[in-house]
């Protein structure tokens, strides 16, 4: 049989263009081409090209969270009669948290960590270490003999695995601006962005680290000590040489967000994160479990464990009734008449301990009786503030020195550092950033949508005929008041106005779980109580969380680009 010579030919072109087709394709599938321009970004700036889909690493003490929908509120009979958690549907971001509670040895490490880099002595120092410190005369009881835990519940190594107790919301808050710091500071002398051993370096008020300080200027970084403050290849790998045999210089580079080894900040959670993550209906899967009907953060109705092998066994640290911390020694014993070390007691289905009993725990939240879903049902929160950093009148990014520190002091006259050395000055946001948008419109958040003013007892709608009006708050709280004259002595003034109908303010914070003082009614995640944010109890401690960047879960894998 004869064959057409130009058939062939065509043939033969046609497996020449597929091959060749197929040779670029291939090319253009490098995974070090841009999915955008199909450029080599090994040769290029293309740092979050190169690490793009880089995970997220949990943070020391953190135990991944994963986000779903829950009923948030109590779905129990509200006994209380405080209207304050009627059930609402939300959604909660993937997140982490704290395995346990921060103990007294995890925050003995942050106030040694002050006493050395901020002596007391000193005079522009004299009020860190202090008003870090927690208040220890919490235990102290008019008609009870608390004084050992008063003098050795902090610092007595028997109790260095116990909850922290006796810090406020404040404290609470610097601690995990703190925590941060240390943790990214490890993770980049990890990485190699700094140098091995610099966090053990004898640090100083002048040669602090801070992490957003490092991302804005990381040349100033410990004082600008460029011995300590690395640069490093982002690819870990040695240019090439050309074809015209010469290397190309290596490009190092400082960290930055797109290197994806910065951990976001450690913070408190939210109050809807922390009653999710208590509540830890991941583990079950009947019907009335996921419209919100678990009662603790174990299944079942009751304290006691109903598994052969512990049967009996109390699952948290609670008051079980008057004059009963912990019930009959020897075999009906919860094993703590204060609190108990953390992990003493069964984690929930996250992997969490102590969610319920042991303390009370902080949450983010500024207090209010209602919780609107209707203005938001994902990731809810009350208490957004948004600053913006400071530019000097150099045009430059104000940093905190120790001569600009500033102190507050609080209504109980604690003074308490605002900022230290190292972070950036903030400022609230300004119409620069809220002119004509639709998601927030002030920098305080606080009292948005939060009650009809109209409904306050002493709501003034004023004079028809001058349109004066008086006080127009929703929550009549007292205002005590505390100034300082210019020797620095305090004058408090205490308001004793018989007009105040609410201990409610700005400054009054949600926490939530119950407490080894407190019966099982408040070992429900859905209770909520408040606090003044600058006082400090025996009973509420604290743990943080980290958001999650990226996937939502850990469970299957991203699909494929």
């Amino acid at each position: 049989m004869k064959v057409n010579k130009i058939v062939v030919l065509q043939l033969m072109m046609s497996m020449v263009l597929m091959l060749g087709t197929a040779s670029c394709s291939k090319k253009s599938s490098s995974s070090h081409a841009s999915r955008a321009t199909g450029w080599d970004v090994d040769s290029q700036n293309g740092t979050a090209a190169r690490n793009a889909g880089k995970k997220q690493q949990a943070g020391p003490g953190l135990v991944f969270v994963e986000g779903g929908t829950f009923t948030m509120g109590k779905v129990q009979d509200d006994v209380m009669h405080d209207w304050n958690n009627t059930a609402t549907q939300q959604h909660v971001q993937s997140f982490y948290m704290d395995e346990t509670e921060v103990t007294n040895g995890m925050y003995l490490e942050y106030l040694e960590w002050l006493k050395k880099v901020f002596p007391p002595t000193e005079e522009n120092y004299k009020n860190i270490y202090e008003g870090a410190s927690p208040d220890t005369l919490v235990w102290r009881n008019r008609l009870g003999y608390n004084e050992t835990m008063t003098n050795n519940y902090l610092r007595h190594p028997s109790y260095a695995n116990y909850p922290v107790v006796g810090v406020n919301w404040i404290q609470a808050v610097e601690f995990s601006k703190w925590r941060t710091d240390r943790v990214n500071e490890a993770v980049l002398e990890k990485n190699g962005y700094l140098k091995k051993g610099a966090k053990s370096q004898d640090v100083t008020a002048e040669s602090l680290f801070n992490t957003e300080g490092y991302l804005a200027s990381p040349s100033t970084t410990y004082g600008g000590n460029e011995e300590l403050v690395l640069k490093k290849n982002p690819n870990g790998r040695r240019p090439k040489a050309g074809k015209d045999g010469v290397v190309p210089e290596e490009k190092n580079v400082y960290a930055q967000r797109s290197s994806g080894v910065i951990l976001p900040e450690y913070r408190l959670p939210t109050e809807a994160e922390w009653e999710y993550a208590a509540a830890a209906d991941v583990g079950q899967r009947e019907y009335n479990i996921y419209k919100g009907q678990k009662k603790y953060p174990w299944s079942g109705d009751y304290t006691r464990s109903s598994k052969r092998k512990n049967k009996g066994d109390q699952l948290a640290n609670f008051k079980q009734g008057n004059g009963d911390y912990g019930g009959i020694a020897g075999w009906s014993d919860d094993g703590a008449d204060i609190t108990n070390a953390v992990k003493s007691y069964a984690a929930n289905d996250f992997g969490l301990y102590d969610m319920a009993g042991n303390v009370a725990e902080w949450v983010a939240d500024v207090y209010r009786p209602i919780i609107d879903n209707e203005a938001n049902d994902f990731n809810y929160f009350r208490g957004n503030q948004y600053g913006k950093n400071k530019i000097g009148k150099d045009g430059k990014l104000e940093i905190v020195t120790p001569a600009t520190i500033k102190y507050d002091t609080l209504s109980n006259g604690k003074v308490v550092a605002r900022n230290l050395p190292g972070e950036i000055a903030q400022v609230p946001v300004d119409e620069n950033e809220t002119y004509l948008r639709t998601n927030f419109s002030t920098s305080d958040n606080i009292n948005y949508r939060d009650g009809d003013k109209q409904s306050s007892k002493y709501f003034d709608f004023g004079d028809p005929e001058s349109g004066a009006k008086t006080d127009q708050t929703m929550y009549n709280s007292p205002k005590h008041n505390i100034t300082t004259d210019s020797l620095g002595k305090m004058t408090r003034k205490y308001d004793n106005s018989s007009k105040r109908t609410t201990l409610i303010d700005d400054k009054v914070r949600v926490y939530k779980g119950g407490s080894w003082r407190d019966r099982a009614y408040w070992l429900d995640p859905a209770q909520r109580r408040y606090f003044p944010q600058d006082m400090a109890t025996d009973y509420i401690g604290f743990r943080c969380a980290m958001s999650r960047v990226g996937a939502k879960t850990e469970r299957r894998k991203s699909p494929r680009n």
